[in-house]
Order: C-alpha cells, then structure tokens, then sequence
C-alpha cells in the first residue's frame, strides 16, 4: 500500500533534458562551494603554513571521529557580497561528530581577512549557535579571529543581532546546559575574548594564541606601556597566571586532540525520542533527481516522485490521498529516523490547508519530525476561494505548523512564494532546517506576478505622456515598464542571492539531499520532545 511507484522514463527526451540542465546547476553549486572553501591567495595561504596553522577546515576534520561526516552550513554565505572578500563570510560553521557526540562546529577563517567579523559572519555565527541551541548541540569554537571588521562597525557593533549577541547567547546556552568549548588557536582580540572566557573549557596554543581585550598597539595607546603579545595574552600567561584558559597546548595538534578528549567526558548520552529503523535505501537512484526537476520552472511534476528517491524503500504511507490532492501528507523514513512529509502538489487550497493541519497535528501528537517540502506559487485568490474562507483555513495550517512541537526541517525543491512559503515552515517560522535546491526560487511572488500587478496599478501613469496611444506603443511601454522589475526578482528570486544572506543554511545537491536531511534530522533528536500536547481536531 505505501510502495511508491515511479513513472518516470530515462530514456525520454525530457529526462534527458532535465537531467542534463540540473547537473549542470550541480556542478556550478560544486564548483562554487570549492571556490568559497579553497581559493585564497598564495601569500596568505603560506603565512598560515610558516606559522605552522591548519586551515579551517583542516582543523574541523582534525577533531571529527574518524570517517564520520559533517554537515557544514551556509558554505556560500556573502557569495558575490562584500566584493568577493568575505567567502563562506569567513567562518565555517556545521554539524559533526566528535568523541561520538553530535557538535556544533564554529570555526573563524583566519585567511579571510585575518577572521575579523563582517555582517554576515556574526549573522552566520549566531544562526549556527541558535541550531546548537535549538536541537542542544555542544558548541565547539575554533577560534583565529582579529574581531569586528573594522570598516563596516556601524553593521557589526551596536544592534541587537550584532556582534555582543554572540556571547548573550552564549551566557543563555550554559544556563540551559548546553556545553561550550573553545581553542583559540590564533587571535582573540577585544569583544571576541569573552569567547574563551565564557565557554565550559578553553585550551589555548603557545606562540599562536592569544587572548586580550586590547591588544599591544591599543595598549601603547592607551597607556604607554610596551608588550608582545605573548606577555599580554599568551598560553602561558592564560593558563598559570590568570587562569582564563584551562589547558596549555604545545601546537594545533594538540590542541585539537585536547578538543576531543574534552567532548569524551561530556557525560552526555543521547536519548532518542522516537521509534528507528533499520536504513534502507530508496528503490530508485536519487541520481535521477536531476531527471525528475523540469528545466522549466513554470512547469509541474509530481512530488511523490522526488519523495520515492529520497525515503527508505521508497515507501511513503499517504494521508488523506484522495482529499485535497494539491498537497502529499504521509508517514516515511530517511536513513531509519520517521519523518511525516508535507509536500506541495501544486497550489494551496483551502482543502489542502486542512489537511496539512490535520496532519501536522498527527505528527505533532505521535512525536514524529516533520519535512516540509516546497514547490509552491501561493494560495489559490479569486472571488470564490475568498468566499469559502481560505484566509481562515490557510490560517489553521500556520496556527498548527507553528505550534507543533516536533522538529521541522524545510527544503525549497522548486519555488516558495507570498504566503505559501509561510504556511509551508518558511525561514520566518523557525525551523530547525531550511536547505534549498540550485533550482530553486524565492520571493513574495513570481517576476512575472509582480511585474503584471504593478503593470495594472501604474499603466494609467505609464502611458499619461502619449495621446491616443497605438497597441503597439502601448506594448512598448509595459514592456519597457516591466522590464526593470522582472530583471530584479530574477536576481533576488536566485538561490544564490538567498544563501549568501542567509535565508537557508545551504544549498544542497539534489542527489546528496538524502543524506544531508538524514544528518540534520539526527541533530535534532538530540533535543528532548516537549511534554505538552493538543489533541487531533478535524477542521
């Protein structure tokens, strides 16, 4: 009965279309990502080996177990921002497992301006600790950073989501228990020192770590008094005088390994809150993914045929299939974790709203995570749908998906738009997930929607200049008219322009999504269900 079964055909002229055009956005996401992690110039890169320093993901692979993997997050995050000098914004962040405990990893860039905090890097360093917060991640900070990028402050000091919050979040985590612990394996200058300061346990490096609040030129300044480095905020000064740091290391080596022996008396065991099973994998090749996605936006495809090659055995156990069809509800299972899916068909109307609620509250009441999994124009408007209340019903999908208190991870599989991004676990609604495809799309509503509405309110103005204007002047000037509005949602409906903001914590490939959702889906079951429950309702 749950067999998903696959129509599609690879020997097709339009598989073969697909196929090739979403491999190719693959290899542009793969290439891109490699450009963001390794592209640094020479001399930078040789001043981190004379100073016998590991890249930072080096260092991230240096305490992960051996062969486990990491989900790093928002790798493209300031692409194309920044004049191109703030790759990955210049922190790695992700999810891996170290001494066999699922950590959050917060890793400062040092050869991306000496790992000084732009915009979007405190942007990405507080999303990372609001997943370890979220899910109850251990926080591990690698630490090589000069501190707030200097020229852009006013984006970086002052507000409420600047840089301070990074050490408020930090003092909220240890109230909820939540372990922290640094290596400052480089600079820790000014405001960042309350990094190693503030965490459970801090190891510092002889010759390359240091902790100061001012560092040897704002002291000269300040008071006249000349110091190195070394004196000011060194390993052996932090470690036997003034006991900001717990544990002296020779080199990075050994610092890291200090890291995982650290995480190895945590004491913590997870508790899994729900039912596993064996993994299993799909009937189909989740390969043929590139196959299945149109390389034409506007045209539709079923779900189910994305969900068969992406969920154990390829089974799905449908709810409601026969009601509200725009909408695919049902029980799976990604690498053994039980999901419920919630996958757009088409548009939302109010049938399908309701069913969604009715749905959401089933996985919320079974304890069982959730998958939103979006591909959706919006609401269905008109005076009819108005009429028999799909505000109000829209409404109890929001109220239930916000409320439900299971995890939710969000994938933007084609294109999210106005109110159904909403009532589909967008960004704004805090799940503990958002990843998106390279074929995605993002904005209130379509180019073409908002170009034809703003057409319809301003044409009257538009064509205020010509008298008795020809339909081909008229033609002329919507297009012109158009022309400015549609080249701006293309740029900002890209999934590139929204990863590097961070309205997503990365683009993934289709073909990897399996494993990508299996890891977060992982990370947060190491949070504890809460106890508070609401009962099924039928709307």
């Amino acid at each position: 009965m749950s067999q998903l079964i696959s129509h599609l055909n690879p020997n097709s002229p339009e598989y073969k279309t697909n196929f090739e055009h979403n491999q190719k956005l693959a290899q542009l996401l793969a290439e891109r990502q490699r450009q963001a992690a390794g592209e640094r110039p020479s001399r930078v890169l040789e001043l981190q080996r004379k100073r016998n320093k590991l890249l930072a993901r080096q260092r991230i692979e240096a305490i992960l177990d051996e062969g486990s993997p990491f989900l790093e997050l928002s790798s493209l995050a300031a692409w194309g921002m920044y004049d191109g000098a703030a790759p990955s914004a210049g922190i790695v962040t992700g999810v891996g497992r170290v001494s066999g405990i699922e950590c959050m990893i917060i890793a400062n860039d040092p050869t991306v301006k000496g790992g000084t905090y732009f915009p979007l890097t405190v942007k990405k360093h507080v999303r990372a600790q609001a997943i370890a917060e979220k899910n109850r991640l251990p926080a591990i900070y690698l630490v090589d950073s000069g501190g707030a990028f200097l020229h852009l402050q006013d984006e970086v000091f002052p507000d409420t989501d600047h840089f301070g919050n990074i050490f408020y979040n930090m003092a909220r985590m240890s109230g909820k228990q939540i372990t922290q612990i640094a290596a400052v394996l480089g600079n820790c200058t000014a405001g960042g020192a309350y990094i190693p300061a503030m965490a459970d346990e801090t190891v510092i490096v002889k010759g390359n770590g240091t902790i100061f609040l001012g560092g040897p030129p704002l002291v000269k300044a300040a008071t006249g008094e000349e110091v190195t480095a070394e004196e000011l905020g060194g390993a052996d000064v932090h470690t036997r005088i003034s006991g900001v740091a717990d544990h002296f290391a020779n080199d990075e080596p050994e610092a890291l390994a200090w890291i995982r022996e650290i995480v190895s008396h945590l004491n913590r065991r997870k508790e899994i809150p729900v039912v596993m099973q064996e993994p299993e994998d799909p009937l189909y090749d989740p390969e043929e993914l590139y196959g299945v996605i149109p390389a034409d936006a506007r045209q539709t495809y079923d779900v189910r045929e994305v969900i068969a090659r992406l969920v154990d055995g390829s089974r799905l156990s449908e709810f409601k299939a026969r009601y509200g069809p725009t909408i695919v509800t049902g029980f799976a299972h990604i690498m053994g974790i039980p999901v419920g899916i919630v996958a757009n068909n088409g548009l939302l109307f109010s049938e399908s709203a309701v069913k969604a609620a009715h749905f959401i509250q089933l996985c919320g009441q079974r304890g069982t995570p959730l998958l939103f999994m979006q591909n959706i124009a919006g609401f269905m408007v008109g005076k009819q749908y108005e009429n028999g209340g799909i505000a109000k019903d829209g409404a109890k999908m929001v109220m239930a998906m916000s409320n439900v208190n299971v995890p939710r991870i969000t994938l933007l599989h084609g294109v999210s738009h106005g109110a159904g991004n909403y009532g589909m676990s967008g960004r704004g609604y805090d799940p503990n997930f958002l990843f998106t495809w390279p074929n995605s799309r993002i904005s209130v509503m379509s180019g073409e929607a908002a170009a034809g509405t703003l057409w319809t309110v301003g044409q009257r103005r538009a064509l205020s200049r010509l008298e008795n204007p020809t339909p081909e002047q008229i033609a002329e000037v919507e297009a012109a008219f158009k022309k400015p509005i549609l080249e701006k949602y293309e740029r900002e409906g890209d999934p590139y322009y929204a990863t590097a903001r961070l309205w997503d914590d990365g683009i993934l490939d289709p073909a990897q999504t399996r494993m990508a959702l299996a890891l977060a889906f992982s990370a947060t079951l190491n949070a504890p269900l809460p106890t508070d429950r609401y009962g099924t309702f039928r709307m």
